[in-house]
């Protein structure tokens, strides 16, 4: 982790907390803020540098607290005002930084803000959200899609108008063009800075601002080719007018000045921008007077090879020239990645062992999500078993994201593996009992004991935590880059492939020293050809 100072974010280690599962302390079968406090310690025991929480908002739970009815009040659901200071202040006292999310791109249908917008076109927040008439035939004002499927308007019988909302219909769109809308929303995020939190995961924070002129999207190129196969007809369009607009970069400024008029507070922010996500990232985070980071989905999908990271990291250099980037494999949105990445009849404990060193390596921070020090599996539920409004309105095509935000396994004989006394919200697969913390806490080359190796030996070395990236040449599915900084050089060579590969070292580079990565069985012959088992790693100290 960088020095305890402003820019403590730049390259940290962030851990992700679903709070519904990660501890239920009531027997409700839902985690609380109870719960995550007993459990901080073992967050701590990783060598993290700060906790992320998912919503805890109050709210309807339509979209699982994505859909916020109170931005300053804590749903009942994980308990009180207090209980949150009681998570900020064990956080602290385990040398925890706080992050959480903030959900301001809409809101839910029952925040009063949008129960007063939707009663009279000629209310105080009349224009407090996207609202628009009908084309001449009734039909919506443009063709602008939900992410969650369907048209991305609502006709409203009370206002007889549509309003936009690129979720669910129950989350409609804040109006960013509305001054007023901007000044409430950073008060909100003033309550929480006052409240001791130490930054802010921004989500989808280019969806903020919409085109004025609601103009409608072009097609995507692969759509009107007819190749387009994904399940989802959001992605047949080029989302050029519905969200990432110019004016958006105003807020952030607004947004940044904010957090500046407190000590050491940091933002990063949930790029989603399809083709556009590096621009987008680039311009969000460049010139230090936007978002100190954002993370994008590049390497949340089902890619893996040396070529695709390689790709991946090489135009975020290029495209971003004085921001940071948060990489991260696994979030509470996508299928965990031990399951994308491996094959079938593969060894998972393998890849996520693989997973964990080369995640430590990449320039850039670290972001973790809850389960996958244990190498969890996506869970394979019952479409009865569904909560994932998402997954309910494309199955089967589609499974939705419950999969991945099943509960924390924490001891493998106990009543839903330790996570409640009650019925949990969604099953525990028995698959992750055997996984359980208990279990992986005795076994000394267990995935949890590679993710505290790996994070401890990332904080050993400056170079890793901020030091530079070059990329060498290599052939097959082999990925060989230098980090340096801080006095130090490092060669970090991973084998992406099913079969041994061997890796002639380049003339102008020779290892001084290995630095043990645990047991992964490379080995270097005569300082001039790297022999790497399948999944193999290396990392050592480079002349």
């Amino acid at each position: 982790m960088a020095d305890d100072n402003a820019e403590w974010w730049r390259g940290c280690v962030i851990y992700q907390i679903y709070p519904r599962s990660f501890q239920d302390t009531t027997g409700d079968g839902s985690g609380d803020l109870r719960g995550i406090a007993s459990k901080l310690a073992h967050v701590a025991s990783l060598g993290v540098d700060a906790i992320w929480l998912s919503p805890f908002f109050k709210s309807p739970m339509a979209d699982m607290g994505y859909d916020v009815s109170d931005y300053t009040a804590v749903d009942p659901m994980f308990g009180t005002s207090e209980e949150f200071d009681a998570v900020v202040a064990e956080a602290h006292r385990l040398g925890l930084k706080v992050i959480i999310d903030q959900v301001l791109s809409h809101s839910s249908d029952r925040h009063e803000w949008f129960v007063e917008s939707r009663s009279s076109r000629d209310s105080p927040k009349a224009d407090w959200y996207v609202w628009a008439d009908p084309r001449p035939d009734g039909t919506a004002p443009n063709n602008w899609l939900s992410v969650f499927g369907g048209p991305a308007w609502e006709w409203d019988a009370t206002r007889r108008q549509y309003y936009m909302h690129n979720f669910l219909a129950s989350q409609p769109d804040l109006n960013f063009h509305n001054p007023e809308v901007q000044d409430a929303l950073l008060e909100t995020v003033r309550f929480w800075l006052e409240r001791g939190v130490d930054g802010f995961r921004l989500d989808t924070v280019n969806y903020y601002v919409h085109d004025r002129w609601l103009r409608s999207n072009p097609p995507q190129a692969s759509s009107v080719a007819g190749t387009n196969t994904e399940a989802n007809p959001y992605l047949h369009q080029e989302h050029l007018f519905d969200k990432t607009q110019p004016e958006n970069l105003a807020f952030l400024r607004r947004f940044r000045a904010l957090l500046d008029g407190y000590e050491g507070r940091a933002a990063v922010g949930e790029v989603g921008d399809e083709d556009r996500s590096l621009q987008t990232l680039a311009a969000y985070t460049a010139g230090g007077d936007k978002l100190d980071m954002c993370y994008t989905f590049d390497l949340l999908g089902p890619q893996f090879s040396a070529a695709h990271v390689r790709g991946c990291v090489e135009a975020f250099e290029r495209a971003v020239s004085d921001g940071w980037v948060c990489w991260a494999f696994s979030n509470h949105d996508v299928v965990r990645h031990v399951t994308r990445w491996t094959k079938p009849g593969g060894d998972l404990e393998a890849v996520a062992k693989f997973s964990i060193a080369l995640l430590s390596c990449l320039r850039g921070s670290v972001c973790l999500y809850q389960g996958e020090e244990l190498g969890l599996e996506e869970a394979e539920l019952a479409f009865e078993d569904l909560r994932d409004p998402y997954g309910i309105r494309f199955w089967p095509g589609f499974k939705g994201r419950d999969g991945c935000r099943t509960p924390m396994v924490w001891e493998k004989g106990a009543d839903n593996a330790g996570f409640s006394t009650g019925r949990p919200w969604l099953p525990v697969p028995d698959s992750h009992r055997a996984r359980a913390v208990d279990v992986q806490n005795g076994e000394e080359k267990s995935v949890l004991a590679s993710y505290r190796a790996m994070l401890a030996l990332r904080k050993q070395h400056v170079a890793l935590v901020q030091g530079s990236i070059r990329f060498l040449d290599a052939e097959g599915d082999v990925l060989a880059f230098i980090r340096e900084g801080g006095g130090e050089k490092l060669l970090c060579v991973f084998n992406f492939a099913d079969e041994p590969a061997n890796w002639p070292l380049p003339q102008d580079v020779d290892v001084a020293e290995t630095v043990d990565l645990g047991g992964t069985g490379a080995v270097l012959q005569d300082n001039k050809i790297l022999s790497l088992p399948p999944l193999g790693c290396f990392l050592g100290r480079a002349g």
